[in-house]
């Protein structure tokens, strides 16, 4: 019997990944400016921060033009929008408000979230200038800087937040999971076993008694 059939099968299979390989491919690879839409965020120490500054009395007229309507004009917020002003000392109570001024540990979270997304409906519609305006003003209704202040991408690390040691670094890794990896006990775990609660509730318990 003639292996030519098995041969053309053989040569198929080889072939095949170089195949795939040279096949054209969905899509094309991001152009630098694209990328460069997308890449927006700015981090803690400042990194991504553009160049402007905006002062305080600024912010507050935009603030009351495209924010007050759902945050009020300090910040206080509006029906069930959210708070950014106000709420210090209240994270250890049963209903903390957390604002930029109590909560938040890092400037640039808000720098961040309202050039990138706000206003509400009209994201990305405001300059830097904007921004750091904006951004200023709700510092000063948080009691962190004064009225004559003024923002920008040189003072922006100056700013303490009230809450920066607030947080600590997930730890995880090194503490919870060694503790629940290890293998888990099968026989003998226990010398004695005692009942101390039935689910009554749920009637899925039998009564202790017996006949």
């Amino acid at each position: 019997m003639s292996r030519f059939p098995e041969l053309l099968l053989l040569t198929a299979l080889l072939s095949a990944p170089a195949a795939a390989a040279e096949a054209p491919r969905i899509g094309r690879i991001a152009l630098p400016e694209e990328v460069a839409a997308w890449d927006l965020d700015i981090r803690p120490d400042g990194f991504g921060l553009p160049e402007g500054s905006g002062d305080v009395l600024t912010g507050e007229e935009l603030f009351s033009e495209r924010c007050a309507l759902c945050h009020g004009e300090f910040g206080e917020g509006v029906d069930n929008w959210p708070k950014l002003a106000g709420g210090q000392g209240t994270l250890d109570h049963d209903d903390p408000q957390k604002t930029i001024g109590s909560y938040w540990p890092y400037l640039s979270t808000a720098w961040d979230y309202v050039h990138r997304a706000m206003p509400f409906g009209d994201a990305r519609s405001l300059t830097s200038d904007e921004t750091y305006a904006i951004v200023a003003y709700l510092l000063y209704n948080n009691d962190l800087v004064d009225e004559e202040f003024t923002l920008s991408r040189e003072n922006f690390l100056e700013v303490e937040m009230p809450n920066a040691d607030g947080f600590f670094v997930d730890d995880r890794a090194t503490t919870e999971v060694p503790a629940f990896s290890h293998p888990p006990c099968m026989t003998d775990c226990k010398q004695e076993v005692e009942i101390t609660m039935h689910a009554t509730v749920l009637d899925v318990t039998p009564d202790d008694t017996t006949d």
